[in-house]
């Protein structure tokens, strides 16, 4: 378990915690939507805070996993980064050290494991890479953890199946979401 002084939580929207976090006297750091918006958050907490966590909660699509399953993610890869025509992999940034796949240490054996592709589109098809859901902004918060050297814990809950019908099942789901994140939350933090 992490102490609290320890932990900085991250989501996107507060949509995703629906209140509940805050009901709780927990400290939510919302990123906003798409990479750029999470690159810049996650950076401006690790330096305000000093965590040496980030918690990264959200809501995710998958072609996979069932609707209301909670996903613990083992990997991010950005989807919408595609160089091919150079030569690159898709999802691998040029000439830069960071992998294209970024993995993450389990905290959850319990969990299902899934490997998470994010983009700054909201993903409705099938993606370039192999992926089991689809956010839109873990891999860029992953990719500051693992250049500020800060671990990243990250679960997904399933709203939808990243198909036609996506936006009005992630809407009709953020409740029952948010209440399955708190949960989780509560196992991986200490508050004394």
């Amino acid at each position: 378990m992490f102490n609290i002084k320890d932990v900085a939580l991250l989501m996107a929207l507060p949509n995703e915690s629906q209140g509940l976090f805050e009901k709780e006297n927990i400290s939510v750091h919302y990123t906003g939507i798409g990479k750029v918006n999470a690159a810049l958050t996650a950076m401006d907490v690790i330096h305000k805070t000093r965590c040496k966590v980030i918690i990264n909660l959200g809501t995710a699509g998958s072609g996979k996993f069932n609707t209301h399953d909670l996903i613990e993610v083992s990997s991010f890869v950005q989807r919408d980064m595609d160089i091919t025509p150079l030569g690159f992999k898709i999802g691998e940034t040029p000439f830069d050290p960071i992998p294209g796949v970024i993995d993450l240490i389990p905290y959850f054996p319990e969990l299902p494991h899934g490997v998470c592709s994010t983009g700054d589109n909201f993903e409705t098809g099938t993606s370039k890479l192999p992926a089991d859901l689809v956010d839109m902004e873990g891999y860029a918060i992953a990719k500051v953890c693992r250049k500020m050297g800060v671990q990243m814990i990250s679960l997904k809950y399933i709203t939808d199946g990243a198909n036609h019908n996506a936006h009005n099942d992630w809407a009709a789901n953020l409740i029952p979401g948010s209440q399955r994140l708190l949960e989780y939350f509560k196992k991986m933090v200490a508050f004394s």
